[in-house]
């Protein structure tokens, strides 16, 4: 039995910290990132169709406060606004949203609670690079019978591998969309390919998915 293999009826994507801040006009700009907006809206109106849990993971970093990833964490104890709640860029990206796009409720956000954006879509703060350390979205995935999870967004060698790597030792099959993320290269995706993660493109996985567009 191959263990890592997808299974494609009981997948959900993450959508890894596709904010305006991150994109090319933004405060923090992660080269690589507009330009995959296109597969990424492909992925998640893919995912909609099929009727398979789509999770937009966020960051969020208040000024002044402590509670941040050590790399960053003096930069925005001494004021640093970026992705900062409530702010402009802070906010998901029109393109991938499309109709269903809604300013994020940070406060909810920040306490823990996912953010409803439709049926199966939801948004979901991560105070750390893993979309799996300190938040619910385990016990999301569980309650919905999901057995593989499908990874895209900004960028890869920060949070979306560390959600991946976190995903594969909790025992979820791994997808990485290797045209739908920033910052791929062969190096990075074959540290994957040694753990279980599969590759494919956002034409693969849209194939593979039931119902989808």
């Amino acid at each position: 039995m191959d263990y890592t293999a997808p299974q494609w009826d009981a997948s959900a994507l993450l959508v890894i910290d596709v904010q305006r801040d991150f994109l090319d006009e933004g405060a923090a700009p992660i080269a690589g990132t507009a330009q995959v907006l296109d597969e990424l809206r492909l992925l998640v109106d893919g995912f909609r169709a099929a009727g398979r849990l789509v999770v937009h993971v966020v960051r969020l970093y208040t000024p002044g406060d402590s509670d941040v990833d050590l790399p960053r964490r003096a930069a925005v104890e001494g004021g640093l606004n970026l992705v900062a709640p409530g702010s402009p860029g802070s906010q998901l990206v029109p393109a991938v949203l499309g109709d269903r796009y809604a300013d994020l409720d940070s406060a909810a956000l920040l306490a823990g609670k996912p953010q409803p954006l439709g049926a199966e879509e939801l948004a979901l703060f991560k105070p750390r690079w893993s979309a799996f350390h300190r938040t619910g979205l385990e016990e999301l995935l569980r309650e919905r019978g999901v057995t593989t999870v499908v990874v895209a967004g900004c960028n890869l060698p920060n949070c979306p591998r560390a959600t991946l790597f976190d995903a594969s030792e909790r025992d979820f099959r791994t997808v990485l969309v290797t045209d739908a993320v920033s910052q791929a290269g062969p190096e990075r995706l074959a540290d994957l390919v040694g753990i279980g993660v599969g590759l494919a493109t956002s034409e693969e996985v849209l194939a593979g998915l039931p119902s989808s567009l």
